[in-house]
């Protein structure tokens, strides 16, 4: 059994440790790619000294940042083709002892399956998150897996996430759930939620500086994600994944004579978002 982990990081020197620190990085049959993008910060420095002295831990220096683009790279560049199955997580994130193995596990025992879910084990709503994984399916980017079967499809079909998409979780989920084809296909049990599988976030606390800038900075991005899923429901009904635009930059000419703000501190961030998407169009 061969495995691989994709560990994405963008300006995380606070939190690589944390993460790397919980990983089991001296397993011989996993290859750790600590996939660190767009960074100013000393992440790249942090992630080589976990990996000093282990070949198989793997730290890749990506000038250009951004998630959905990072996680083209890893897939369609960096990974061998002959991985079992291949996790995905983000370096904010800690896993609990044993994660790894119960993705694996999961997948094996649902051979139909397209993902397995990681779930939450932190967090005043973790327990609606994972009841919601259980019912409904989905993933987190902060820790799910994908089988060599699911994975050979989308490189055999060149199929990319859009270099801008904010939100890799949800297209990745949204193509496991259809099987790669449009919505009319979707099916739940496509998606495994895996009870032996957790991740912590940093708690949020109202007294932390950094805690105040990462809301804010998710709320930016919850709006803008918010918009780009309106056109990807869109194509993902029509379409399928072959309609995915390179960029979605390029679609917001067209759809952005339809959009309004929502009411509420929410439409303050959403009137920001669609500055940017105009900039951008």
């Amino acid at each position: 059994m061969t495995v691989a982990v994709g560990i994405f990081a963008h300006q995380e020197e606070r939190r690589i440790g944390l993460c790397l620190g919980s990983l089991p990085l001296d397993r011989p049959d996993t290859r750790f790619h600590i996939l660190v993008n767009g960074t100013t910060d000393a992440t790249v420095e942090r992630a080589q000294g976990f990996a000093a002295g282990r070949a198989h831990v793997i730290v890749h220096d990506i000038a250009q940042g951004g998630k959905s683009r990072t996680w083209n790279h890893f897939v369609h560049e960096l990974l061998s083709g002959e991985e079992d199955a291949v996790i995905f997580m983000d370096g904010d994130a800690e896993i609990t002892s044993g994660s790894i193995d119960a993705l694996v596990a999961d997948l094996a025992a649902h051979p139909q399956a397209n993902a397995a879910a990681g779930m939450p084990v932190n967090g005043r709503q973790a327990q609606i998150y994972r009841r919601n994984l259980k019912v409904e399916g989905g993933l987190f980017g902060d820790l799910y897996a994908l089988p060599r079967r699911f994975l050979a499809a989308i490189r055999e079909r060149g199929l990319r996430l859009p270099d801008d998409l904010i939100g890799d979780d949800g297209m990745v989920a949204a193509w496991a759930h259809t099987d790669l084809e449009r919505d009319a296909n979707w099916a739940p049990e496509r998606i495994v939620a895996c009870e032996g599988a957790g991740f912590r976030c940093e708690p949020v606390s109202v007294f932390s500086p950094a805690s105040w800038h990462m809301q804010y900075r998710r709320m930016h991005n919850y709006s803008l994600r918010y918009f780009q899923n309106r056109i990807l429901s869109d194509i993902m009904g029509r379409e399928g994944p072959a309609g995915l635009p390179r960029r979605m930059a390029e679609l917001y000419g067209e759809w952005l004579p339809r959009f309004r703000p929502r009411g509420g501190i929410t439409g303050w961030f959403d009137r920001k978002a669609l500055a940017r998407m105009r900039a951008q169009s």
